[in-house]
C-alpha cells in the first residue's frame, strides 16, 4: 500500500452534550462554499441514540470550518432521531437534503427536504420510501446519486420485521435485502426497481447492507453492498436501475464495512474509498473498531475496468474507519470525511474526521 499525501484539517470529536459525530455529506453552495452536513447525537452514540442533522461550512476549501447548526431537528417529526444524511442539488436549484427518520424502533423512512435559500430555511419535507407501517430501510450517508439522464436512484437495503407465531413480539431481521428507488421528476415521486437483490447463501448473517450507487456509463450502473462474506458484493443495471444482475462477488475485499465509489469530475477517474483488509483468525484488533482499519482509497482511470495500488488515508490499529463522503476541492485535493472513533470513546462511529488528500 501507499501512503497518501494527506492531512487532517478537522477533527469532531465527541464530548460534552454530543457523544457522536458521525455520517456526513458535502455539497458546493452557490456563494462557493463548502456546505458539510452530519450526524449530531447527544445522550448516547448508539444507532437509536436522540440524533440530529447539522451542518456546517468553509469557504477556504476545507482548511477551516465554521460553527455547526441544526439543519433538520427530529422534534419537527416527532421523534427522536434523524440521521444519515446526503446533500444532492436539484434540477432547479433548490438544495436538496435527503436523510432517515427513524419513526420508531420498527420503522425507519427516507425523507428528502428541499431549501430555495441553500439550507437556511426548507420550505418542503417529502417522504421518499414508500411504506408507512414496520420496515427498516437503510440508506448511507452520501449516497444518492444523480445519473447523466437526471434520474435520481437510490440505493436502499431493508431488514425485515418478523412475528413468530403465537407471540406478539417483534424481530428484527439482521439480514438485508437491496433495492433501489428512483424518480424521474426530481424527487416529487419515486418508483421502487422492479428487482430486489439477495445473497443465495445461508450461512451469511448481513445479507446485502448498505449499498452504494455509480453510473459506469449511460446504459450501466454498478451498484455494491457490504456483506460478512469478506468481499463487497457487486450487481449491474443495463435500465437505469429498474433490474438488475445476480449479486455476486468484487474484487474488494471487506469487512462488513460500507465502501463508497465517487467520479472526479475534472477527469472522470473513480475513487473507491473502504476497508481492505478483512477480520481473520487471531487478528488483534478491538471489537470497537469492528476490523475497519485501514481506511484506504483505489483509482480506477478506465471506469472501474483496473484499479490502482491502495493509498491510505489513515491507520491506526485500534480506531476504526467506516460511513466516507468524498468532495473534490478547487485547488486539486480531495476532502474525506468518516468515523474515526477509537476504543476510549466506546465506538468506531463517535467521532468524525475531514482529511484533506493532495491528488
Amino acid at each position: 500500500m501507499l501512503q497518501s499525501d494527506r492531512r487532517t484539517v478537522l477533527v469532531l470529536k465527541p464530548e460534552g452534550d454530543y457523544p457522536r459525530h458521525s455520517e456526513g455529506a458535502f455539497l458546493r453552495l452557490k456563494d462557493g462554499g463548502i456546505l458539510f452536513v452530519y450526524s449530531r447525537f447527544h445522550s448516547d452514540w448508539l444507532d437509536d441514540a436522540p440524533s440530529d442533522i447539522v451542518g456546517i461550512t468553509s469557504y477556504d476549501e476545507g482548511e477551516t470550518w465554521s460553527e455547526p447548526r441544526v439543519y433538520i431537528a427530529a422534534k419537527q417529526f416527532n421523534t427522536e432521531n434523524v440521521m444519515s444524511c446526503t446533500l444532492l442539488r436539484m434540477e432547479n436549484g433548490d438544495l436538496g437534503l435527503f436523510y432517515l427518520v427513524k419513526a420508531n424502533t420498527w420503522t425507519y423512512q427516507l425523507w428528502l427536504s428541499r431549501s430555495r435559500d441553500e439550507g437556511e430555511t426548507f420550505y418542503e419535507h417529502r417522504q421518499c420510501s414508500r411504506h408507512r407501517g414496520d420496515g427498516i430501510y437503510v440508506v448511507n450517508n452520501d449516497r444518492v446519486r444523480r445519473l447523466s439522464s437526471g434520474r435520481i436512484i437510490i440505493p436502499l437495503a431493508i431488514h425485515r420485521i418478523l412475528r413468530l407465531d403465537g407471540e406478539n413480539k417483534r424481530y428484527y431481521d439482521y439480514r438485508a435485502v437491496t433495492f433501489f428507488l428512483y424518480s424521474d421528476d426530481d424527487g416529487l415521486t419515486f418508483t421502487e426497481s422492479s428487482h430486489t437483490l439477495a445473497i443465495p447463501l445461508s450461512r451469511s448473517q448481513s445479507g446485502l447492507q448498505e449499498p452504494g450507487v455509480i453510473e459506469l456509463n449511460e446504459n450501466l450502473l454498478w451498484a455494491y453492498m457490504r456483506t460478512d462474506m469478506m468481499f463487497q458484493y457487486e450487481s449491474f443495471s443495463f435500465d437505469q436501475g429498474d433490474t438488475w444482475t445476480q449479486p455476486q462477488p468484487s474484487r474488494f475485499t471487506s469487512p462488513c464495512s460500507p465502501m463508497l465509489v465517487v467520479r472526479r469530475p475534472d477527469n472522470g477517474w473513480l475513487y473507491a474509498v473502504f476497508n481492505p483488509i478483512p477480520e481473520y483468525l487471531g487478528r488483534n484488533a478491538p471489537k470497537t473498531s469492528g476490523g475497519r482499519t485501514p481506511i484506504v482509497f483505489s483509482i480506477s482511470e478506465d471506469n472501474g475496468k483496473t484499479w490502482g495500488e491502495e493509498q491510505i488515508i489513515a491507520d491506526d490499529p485500534v480506531r476504526g474507519y467506516c460511513y466516507p463522503a468524498v468532495f473534490f476541492t478547487k485547488d486539486g485535493c480531495m476532502l474525506v470525511s468518516y468515523c474515526s472513533g477509537s476504543p476510549e470513546q466506546l465506538s468506531c462511529l463517535a467521532e468524525t474526521t475531514i482529511s484533506k488528500v493532495k491528488l
